[in-house]
């Protein structure tokens, strides 16, 4: 894409355009220009639009008004790289799939690798590590290590850099990048913003989807925000964004004050009724093949706590949030104790998940029933995907009042998988909460959400993690986001053996 003197020369141009998402119809009329040498980030609130206008460009959503122009005669649809929350949602449904065929051929072990995957989009035999292509790839984004790994092995963030370097490895005329921060710890962000700036300056267009406006690369030219379906703003990238522009996008018509939900009637049991000790591993160690993810672990969690849990990407933050959900089947060949008894003693999966709450990624991408949110919402009283039982008036009422302090009342009626990512990550926090569980495990729940949700979830969690029984594990790629309820930090750190240790801080005692 040469640059030219005088005006640049278009590159895309959306003239008059309306998009159709299911039966929403979105955009009316919008026209957005942009031009060679211009690199762009999309912002605004949840469900705003942002996904399906950049999935437009990407041939993915209809356009059924207006029309989109490529004038480079090399773009084309297949020649867009995309990564987004979906990407890694299609890969691990087709995994799934792909496990009837495991199951009956008695083939267990022939999971989809990391090689194998970036295999699949090199147009030659000649793959070679670290070195994936001409820039180096591999090395940028640390992932020649995991080519060996199966893909539902990874954490979310090594995941997420897989899936970059596979759209890169394509050879892009236009790299669309949604939300390619979110689950990546700090290094990892590092690098990918290095890896953006490569591709710029390569005359790569990229076009960056974001809620972390401090994240935005140096290297982005231009600003496009949207809300409610529409452009608010588009234009050359100012050194801060004007304040006013802010407020007109993000802020709400009216912000509810903040307070904890009538409680259902008592669906679980106190602390009281086993003590105060809630979790109980003692040296823990949790391995995969020839990696070993957990070594020796010894971790104590008693009632009025609230954990924070950080740490790179792979060190074990999930893995061990697997233990405690009763998702890991590891946990019967170590000592751990929950809620006062001991894993394998007769315990069903149910007994354990009736005292949990429950949001990560890997449950967001798993979670694909036809329900209406407020059903999803309801299904967290019965620890079901799906809901299967007649809800009462009463527990309707309550899903009812956790999604309207969580901001997402006004998507009760829509199809859960009609939401943005966002949306629907507001909608499982909501289910998470419903029963007010003993114990709330929330591993990155800010995954998605705009600057508004973010301050509102983490004022929810903090009068919960004060004025409640409930103990909340939460993992975090981001200090700032940590609850200011918190008492203990799980810190996971390198060791000198190459693995990773577990080294425990007390911040405060404000609820023990």
């Amino acid at each position: 894409m040469p640059k030219t003197s005088g005006h640049p020369q278009p590159f895309i141009t959306l003239d008059r355009v309306t998009i159709r998402v299911r039966d929403l119809r979105l955009f009316s009329g919008a026209s957005w220009e942009i031009a060679s040498g211009q690199n762009w980030a999309v912002i605004g609130p949840n469900g705003a639009g942002k996904t399906s206008l950049v999935r437009a460009l990407a041939g993915q959503v209809p356009v059924v008004d207006g029309n989109i122009k490529y004038h480079d005669p090399g773009l084309v649809p297949s020649a867009v790289g995309y990564l987004s929350f979906e990407s890694h949602q299609n890969l691990i449904a087709r995994e799934e799939v792909r496990d009837d065929s495991r199951f009956f051929s008695g083939d267990f072990d022939s999971f989809l690798s990391v090689r194998h995957l970036l295999l699949s989009v090199v147009p030659t035999s000649g793959f070679r590590t670290p070195a994936l292509d001409r820039i180096g790839v591999g090395d940028r984004l640390e992932i020649a290590g995991l080519l060996d790994r199966p893909v539902r092995r990874l954490s979310t963030g090594e995941i997420r850099r897989v899936l970059i370097a596979r759209e890169i490895l394509k050879s892009p005329r236009l790299l669309i990048l949604d939300e390619p921060f979110e689950g990546v710890d700090k290094q990892g962000r590092r690098r990918i913003k290095a890896l953006i700036r490569t591709m710029i300056e390569g005359q790569i267009p990229v076009i960056l989807v974001t809620h972390r406006l401090a994240e935005i690369p140096s290297a982005v030219s231009h600003i496009l925000a949207v809300n409610k379906g529409g452009i608010v703003f588009q234009g050359k990238r100012p050194a801060t964004l004007n304040r006013q522009d802010l407020e007109r996008l993000y802020a709400p018509e009216k912000r509810p004050e903040i307070a904890l939900p009538v409680r259902p009637q008592p669906v679980i049991c106190s602390y009281r009724a086993f003590g105060r000790v809630l979790i109980d591993m003692q040296q823990v160690t949790v391995r995969y093949g020839n990696v070993t993810v957990l070594d020796n672990l010894n971790w104590t969690v008693r009632a009025g706590e609230n954990w924070a849990i950080v740490g790179p990407n792979g060190s074990g933050k999930t893995t061990l949030l697997s233990l405690v959900a009763g998702d890991n089947l590891q946990a019967y060949a170590n000592s751990i104790k929950l809620f006062g008894r001991r894993r394998g003693s007769g315990e069903t999966i149910w007994d354990i998940k009736q005292q949990l709450g429950l949001v990560s990624s890997e449950f967001q991408i798993r979670y694909r029933n036809p329900l209406r949110a407020l059903e999803v919402v309801v299904s967290g009283f019965f620890d079901s995907i799906g809901l299967y039982r007649q809800a009462s008036r009463r527990q309707r009422r309550i899903a009812f009042a956790w999604m309207k302090q969580l901001g997402c009342a006004d998507r009760a009626k829509r199809f859960f998988q009609n939401l943005s990512q966002g949306e629907q990550r507001l909608v499982l926090l909501a289910r998470a909460m419903v029963k007010s569980p003993l114990m709330l495990i929330l591993d990155e729940p800010c995954q998605g959400l705009d600057r508004f949700a973010r301050s509102r979830l983490l004022d929810l969690l903090d009068r919960m993690g004060r004025e409640s029984e409930t103990c909340l594990l939460y993992v975090t790629h981001y200090p700032a986001e940590i609850p200011a309820c918190t008492t203990h930090v799980l810190r996971f750190e390198m060791s000198t053996t190459g693995g990773y240790r577990a080294r425990q801080v007390t911040l405060n005692s404000n609820r023990v």
